[in-house]
């Protein structure tokens, strides 16, 4: 039996599987598909995620340093609004290449990943979980003495274990094109209902396209992102698409299972981003989680809310502005642009010291 049985290998559960393994738990992950594909996030990240991943992946996965946003209340050619640094902000990474890398690191620590592995049943008993999974022989059934449900938006773990869903989902599509831009700035439009659209420069690797918006919405989000995109005048290839969820649900834990990453929705709400955040929860779990002790799930619980809520809270403040009048948005952009010391993944580093005397300093 194992100790932890890890369904998807996204950075959530490669990220809890590494952990886990180096502090000697046996862990066994179970990815639906090839690991990493189909992509449908973006690889706009943090300087931080350096932090998360083994020596060398930087010089591997880098493809572009950013140094600022650029923000519009309208399309291409509108008034651009700056927000930057003099020292890079944020990194442009090769996203397929990232999930492999964390779950070769994974691999490297001692978990047995399986591809080609989709869960279809979780049972929970007094000592332990019993879990489905369609593989290239059949079906076959794994025993361990938890499950950690990393296996994204639309989690068949959760719906198992009975869990809660999700605040909202919006729906993110993604399209690149071959253009050479090694530019400082990505581009962020408030022009997709309760969210917006993004241009990210890779360098040589080319130019990342985005948009999220609401299920539902009319028009829907493949419409609205070509007309981005036309407006843009570029058509993308390696069209993507998937679900991102907003807010975490009351609870992620369940007697012998427990959610990490897009599952248990911890996400930013105002970018939909949920890789700092998925494995910054991840390193809580390993370091609370006891296979055998079902009452440290509690102290998971705790642990990530403790430490990701208020951003979480203020994270959906930050959202509400998205959907305020142009006239509001402009008026605030125009009041606050310019240079900042804001972390893209914390949203109360917005009242830093250091940041609020960068905004006393214009006035």
């Amino acid at each position: 039996m194992y100790d932890f049985l890890v369904a998807g290998a996204g950075p959530a559960g490669s990220r809890f599987a590494r952990r886990a393994a180096e502090n000697g738990r046996d862990v066994l992950v179970l990815e639906r598909g090839e690991v990493g594909k189909p992509l449908a996030c973006s690889g706009h990240v943090s300087t931080d995620v350096w932090d998360f991943t083994p020596d060398g992946a930087r010089e591997e996965l880098l493809q572009n340093e950013v140094y600022g946003a650029r923000f519009h209340v309208g399309g291409p050619g509108s008034a651009e609004h700056p927000f930057y640094k003099d020292e890079v902000v944020s990194n442009v990474i090769d996203r397929v290449g990232l999930d492999r890398t964390l779950a070769g690191a994974a691999r490297d620590a001692g978990a047995d990943l399986r591809e080609d592995h989709s869960v279809t049943a979780v049972e929970e008993h007094g000592d332990h979980v019993a879990v489905t999974a369609n593989t290239p022989d059949g079906t076959e059934q794994f025993r361990a003495k938890m499950v950690a449900g990393c296996d994204g938006p639309v989690s068949r773990v959760r719906r198992e274990l009975g869990l809660p869903e999700p605040g909202e989902k919006l729906q993110g599509v993604l399209g690149f094109t071959d253009e050479d831009d090694p530019g400082d700035f990505v581009d962020v439009h408030l022009t997709a209902p309760r969210f917006f659209a993004w241009r990210i420069p890779r360098g040589d690797a080319g130019v990342e396209y985005g948009l999220a918006a609401p299920p539902g919405a009319q028009p829907g989000a493949r419409e609205l992102f070509e007309r981005f995109t036309a407006d843009y005048d570029v058509e993308t290839s390696e069209f993507c698409a998937g679900m991102i969820p907003i807010g975490p649900p009351r609870s992620v834990t369940a007697h012998r299972g427990f959610l990490l990453g897009d599952a248990a929705a911890q996400t930013k709400p105002f970018t939909g981003g949920g890789i700092l955040y998925g494995m910054t929860a991840a390193d809580h779990a390993a370091r609370t989680v006891a296979p055998d002790d079902p009452g440290t799930l509690a102290d998971y619980e705790r642990a990530w809310r403790d430490d990701l809520q208020s951003e979480i809270r203020l994270g959906h403040w930050v959202r509400r502005a998205y959907s305020l009048p142009e006239p509001v948005q402009t008026a605030g952009l125009r009041a606050l642009s310019g240079e900042i010391a804001v972390h893209m993944d914390r949203p109360t580093s917005f009242f830093s010291p250091e940041h609020l005397r960068t905004l006393l300093s214009r006035t």
